[in-house]
């Protein structure tokens, strides 16, 4: 598995706020709004993500070669990164809901002050809005969250093999800075031998 990572340097913007604000232009459904998480958003959004990373996850990949690990299969594993995100900055972790106040997709975040970046997990469109820019507009939310918390770049990660990714990251300036290889070996085990 190759992963790519990107960095987008950012313009400091003046506004102190560390929440963002709900996205409220026009568009495919007007009535689509990105606010902060809040708990009872978890279970819909970790079964998302299960879906929109078929394909494109690097835990995916370990069980092709591995199987399943500790009795668990990837989408498990892929599902607790959302609690690993929220652990970490759940201020910075935003969704985007229908005019039912429904998730319909999100985007973590995290800041590293101290490194003036910006960090972006998790992306996720539900599939029955895909294709309409709410990508897009999640990922601006999360640039304008950083920009407000006085953050300089911004980095995502995704795999090679994610184009719409690869695409979408690059047209909002992003850079690829690197690529990186997965090695996942089962302990207790070697491909060669030492005697």
């Amino acid at each position: 598995m190759t992963a790519v990572y990107c960095a987008l340097p950012l313009v400091r913007a003046k506004c102190p706020n560390q929440r963002g604000v709900a996205d409220h232009s026009p568009g495919p459904v007007a009535a689509m709004q990105i606010r902060p998480f809040v708990p009872p958003d978890l279970p819909i959004l970790k079964q998302m993500t299960v879906e929109a990373f078929d394909g494109v996850s690097i835990d995916q990949g370990i069980e092709r070669v591995h199987g399943e690990i500790a009795g668990h299969d990837w989408k498990w594993r892929k599902a607790r990164h959302l609690d690993d995100d929220l652990r970490r900055d759940p201020q910075g972790f935003f969704v985007l809901t229908d005019d039912a106040d429904r998730p319909v997709g999100y985007v973590s975040t995290w800041c590293d002050h101290e490194a003036g970046l910006g960090h972006i997990p998790n992306l996720v469109v539900d599939t029955a809005v895909r294709g309409q820019g709410w990508g897009r507009r999640l990922l601006e939310h999360a640039l304008a969250h950083f920009k407000s918390c006085g953050l300089t770049h911004a980095k995502i990660e995704t795999l090679a093999q994610n184009a719409v990714g690869n695409h979408l990251y690059q047209d909002l300036g992003f850079l690829e800075v690197a690529r990186q290889v997965h090695f996942v070996a089962r302990l207790g085990e070697s491909s060669h031998s030492s005697e």
